[in-house]
């Protein structure tokens, strides 16, 4: 963790042509920065969120100030200087790297969005798009709320039970039509499912529920008191082959 901003080694870093963080409730108002002497952001893209899974596939130029009418939960470039944002307050925000084809991709993902798919969906995009095939994507799940702290009922386990075979493996039930979730490890058997390396999924185990001293908590505080902006960019600069 870098003052109010979280990495993970999914991405390497500037020399490997990306830039990434994952938020907390202490970074700029502006949603964050990739920090001095870095690649200059030439826009930042934000879009209404809906708990979907439409992909907004950005593959040319974009403007400065530039809005996208419609919702979104996942959006997708190979422009480089395009810093792609999404924000969360339990939700788990996802960003994928293809280091390959140079495309990367940030998702908001829910409950609802991921067990409607939007993992594999987006992968599904990326590939046809651009080419990318999942044994090259670098994938890093950021914080979110934790299996200690998410509880579910009937409603959220019956589309479980209607779309993943194992899906035992990610509740523990707790009573009669109740479990915790463990929506990141469903989010990690997703991606491995449509083929992206186990080694290549990295994930930021905190749980935004636990730490008000880290993260907003819908689930905790039970109003939307601020969100937590989290954030990926191709930078243009790539290291040469050795």
């Amino acid at each position: 963790m870098a003052g109010a901003l979280i990495t993970v080694p999914a991405f390497a870093g500037m020399r490997d042509g990306v830039r990434h963080f994952f938020g907390t409730r202490h970074q700029p108002d502006d949603g964050g920065s990739l920090g001095s002497g870095d690649e200059p952001v030439r826009c930042v893209v934000s879009v209404t969120q809906v708990h979907g899974t439409d992909a907004l596939v950005l593959d040319r130029p974009v403007r400065a100030g530039e809005t996208f009418a419609g919702g979104w939960d996942a959006l997708i470039t190979n422009q480089a200087g395009v810093l792609l944002t999404v924000r969360t307050a339990d939700c788990m925000p996802i960003l994928v790297h293809d280091p390959v084809r140079n495309v990367v991709a940030a998702l908001h993902a829910g409950w609802r969005g991921v067990v409607a798919g939007i993992v594999p969906r987006t992968l599904s995009v990326m590939r046809r798009q651009f080419g990318s095939e999942p044994e090259s994507l670098q994938v890093g799940i950021g914080p979110s709320v934790g299996p200690c702290c998410y509880e579910v009922d009937e409603p959220v386990l019956s589309r479980l039970r209607d779309g993943f075979r194992d899906w035992r493996s990610v509740v523990r039930e707790i009573g009669w039509e109740k479990a915790m979730l463990d929506l990141r490890e469903l989010v990690r058997r997703q991606a491995k499912a449509a083929g992206v390396d186990e080694a290549h999924i990295r994930s930021v185990r905190v749980c935004t529920a636990c730490h008000p001293d880290l993260f907003y908590s819908y689930r905790r505080e039970g109003a939307i008191n601020g969100t937590m902006v989290s954030g990926i960019m191709l930078t243009g600069r790539r290291a040469a082959a050795s």
